[in-house]
């Protein structure tokens, strides 16, 4: 609900930032937008856009090169739904190298985020998708990579997916990013700048299916079927994108952390029929990303166009 109050010039700039402090909340509409006020976020890196006509609504280091961690897996999401005649119900047999890759040798704990796959069950890659952007599941990554790479072993397919999330990125004209990995864990090369994770989310969020998983709270469809019928049970897949259900018309997009990529986020919203997608690198916390994507569109919100 908007609503305009007849304000003394004096005064304009108080009842601005009034109405910015309680947007975040989602009970009122935004400022008018010469009223706005860019706001400062503690990322080192931010962006924002109308995607639906390429305008910029916000930045800052807008163009730097930062890691990225498992907002990664938004490409490798998109390369797999790009794929000619794909099948989302095709099954995946899951491998040891993929319940491995996520276990911590020395410990036995998890090293890296998991959609806990079961050794020598199969699943269906569309299941597979929202383990990969609900849960984050590197071991999920894994599996599609080694399903959607080219090669006689999983080190040839892994690396040849790796490479076509490279030339999707080049065709995207996303000239600040590079992938070093299929799902974010690093090797030291796997960068993009703000303005390319947004505009690469705004790609693709027109995928139905990606748009479907990513907007989605909470999942608990999945099947893991066992090898010699049946299936096991799985606890469900919850979505590490807190705006979700925290932001009014939150639509995604995919969370991401790591030791050098600190916390990111690559966020979307969509009030009035207006969509805002946006990016956050190497911000302070986990929740302070969430705080300062809900400021980002706040402000894009409250500017027309």
């Amino acid at each position: 609900m908007s609503h305009r109050h007849s304000v003394r010039p004096g005064r304009r700039a108080v009842v601005a930032a009034l109405a910015g402090a309680v947007l975040g909340t989602g009970v009122l509409a935004a400022a008018p937008a010469q009223a706005a006020t860019a706001p400062q976020v503690s990322a080192q890196g931010a962006f924002a856009l109308n995607p639906a006509t390429g305008k910029a609504l916000f930045g800052k280091a807008p163009d730097g090169r930062l890691r990225t961690g498992s907002t990664t897996k938004i490409m490798t999401a998109l390369v797999v739904l790009s794929q000619p005649h794909l099948d989302l119900d095709r099954k995946v047999k899951i491998k040891k190298e993929y319940t491995d890759y996520v276990i911590d040798p020395a410990t036995g704990g998890l090293r890296y985020s998991s959609a806990h796959l079961i050794l020598g069950d199969s699943m269906k890659v569309r299941d597979l998708l929202y383990g990969l952007l609900l849960p984050s599941g590197c071991d999920a990554a894994y599996a599609l990579a080694d399903t959607y790479g080219t090669g006689s072993t999983t080190a040839q397919r892994t690396s040849s997916f790796i490479a076509r999330m490279n030339a999707k990125a080049h065709e995207l004209g996303l000239t600040n990013t590079h992938f070093d990995s299929f799902d974010g864990v690093s090797n030291g090369n796997n960068y993009a700048s703000p303005r390319d994770l947004a505009k690469l989310a705004g790609v693709a969020l027109k995928d139905t299916t990606f748009k479907t998983v990513v907007g989605t709270k909470q999942y608990r469809d999945m099947q893991s079927y066992r090898p010699g019928g049946g299936t096991h049970a799985m606890a469900p897949w919850d979505n590490t994108n807190k705006l979700l259900g925290f932001y009014r018309g939150a639509i995604g997009v995919k969370t991401g952390s790591g030791p050098e990529a600190q916390f990111c986020l690559v966020f979307a919203a969509t009030r009035s029929g207006r969509t805002v997608v946006g990016s956050i690198l190497a911000d302070t916390s986990a929740d302070q990303r969430f705080q300062d994507a809900a400021k980002i569109l706040d402000y894009g919100f409250a500017q027309s166009g």
